[in-house]
């Protein structure tokens, strides 16, 4: 198993933050840098591409808002093409759907329904990066 660098430093791990909803987007990263992670964020899934391009080799996870300008599904497929091992995890206020299971097939690490708790999204973070 590889083990990933910053495991074994001081350096929190980074995670990408893309949604489209300005306060979804503020209390996102803000729960996030609470927790201890440093967070890049974006405001639409062509930002996210923008953002983990320039960024790649330091990002830890990506977590995608599936419907937004740019839907999370479309950035979700060119992430991949980017970085074939990406960490994605998939946000909607929406029940997940066959287009977020089949990302599932594709190598997206996980789902989780908005609103979301702080409790779970720090469970599913830490699930996402021990993947």
């Amino acid at each position: 198993m590889q083990t990933n660098n910053k495991e074994n430093s001081n350096q929190k791990p980074v995670i990408l933050f893309a949604d489209d909803d300005e306060l979804c987007l503020d209390v996102g990263v803000q729960i996030l840098q609470k927790l201890g992670y440093s967070v890049l964020r974006a405001r639409d899934g062509q930002e996210a591409l923008e953002v983990f391009e320039s960024n790649k080799d330091s990002v830890d996870l990506v977590i995608l808002d599936m419907r937004m300008p740019y839907n999370g599904g479309r950035a979700f497929d060119q992430l991949k093409q980017i970085k074939s091992d990406v960490k994605v995890l998939i946000a909607s206020g929406f029940a997940e759907d066959q287009r977020i299971r089949d990302m599932f097939e594709l190598g997206c690490i996980g789902f989780i329904q908005k609103p979301f708790s702080v409790d779970l999204l720090s469970k599913k973070v830490l699930k996402a990066l021990k993947n």
